[in-house]
């Protein structure tokens, strides 16, 4: 998800560094960067564990969760990854996030491959635990399947997906929102979204949540359309608040230095 202190923090400062370590910097390998990616796998692991996990609770007993449950567990558990990691790795959980954050420069493009990998590897294995403690009849698919046809669900997916980035987009990077209401507001934005779509696209919003059941029950049906649509998404709904971000500078001037990026760039770029 996305950072929510009243600071920039979005883009990861890498620049403090020892002169010793700029000199391995061909790297970008560093004791505070390795703790955020750590943080991304165990955070995307428990979003999956228990996300999936109340779907296939819900399979094999009746539906006893229902939608609304599955919903609600999957708010509280974004609301409590964020206040848990948000000051760490600024709680992306999300390679749409992650890159929509990079498109409108809040976040160093050298680093999203390695934020993504460990997105995946988090659900990965998330998805792993899934299948090892359900397993024979109470084995289920946790993942995201149309419900339609892929147009329907690609539609769908992008939609939510921008309604998700636009509000982290809002309480993450503008310094007027109450940053220590942000946690809560993600949430609330995924259960409403989980509660909508749902029914018709397993409301994934996150490509790294729909990859790793995927791979795990090699169940790859409409697979492309939760890998593009909320990346997609993702970023129509950044760019969308930097549009309606305020300022008072004149429209030629935010187009012309594009000043609407407010503490976009990294720390340590004079350029």
């Amino acid at each position: 998800m996305a950072e929510i202190s009243e600071r920039n923090d979005v883009v990861l400062n890498l620049n403090k560094v020892s002169s010793k370590s700029k000199q391995n910097s061909s790297t970008f390998i560093s004791l505070p960067f390795l703790q955020k990616l750590v943080a991304e796998v165990v955070a995307t692991y428990f979003l999956i564990f228990a996300g999936c996990g109340s779907v296939v609770v819900n399979k094999n007993n009746d539906n006893i969760v229902t939608l609304p449950g599955i919903s609600i567990v999957w708010g509280l558990v974004v609301t409590v990854l964020v206040y848990s990691v948000g000051h760490v790795s600024g709680a992306h959980f999300n390679p749409a996030v992650t890159i929509a954050f990079a498109t409108t420069r809040r976040f160093p493009w050298k680093q999203v491959p390695a934020y993504v990998v460990a997105q995946v590897l988090g659900s990965i294995l998330g998805s792993g635990t899934l299948r090892l403690i359900f397993s024979g009849h109470e084995n289920q698919f946790p993942g995201t399947l149309p419900s339609g046809s892929n147009l329907q669900a690609f539609v769908t997916e992008f939609i939510i997906t921008f309604y998700l980035m636009f509000i982290i987009s809002g309480v993450g990077t503008d310094d007027r929102a109450i940053g220590e209401m942000g946690g809560i507001a993600v949430g609330s934005t995924v259960l409403l979204n989980v509660m909508i779509a749902g029914p018709i696209t397993g409301a994934s919003m996150n490509p790294a949540r729909s990859l790793g059941p995927a791979l795990i029950h090699s169940e790859y049906r409409g697979i492309w359309v939760y890998l593009v649509s909320p990346i997609l998404g993702a970023i129509c709904g950044a760019w969308v608040y930097n549009i309606i971000r305020y300022t008072d500078k004149p429209l030629s001037e935010i187009t012309k230095s594009a000043s609407f990026f407010k503490g976009a760039r990294p720390e340590g770029d004079s350029n």
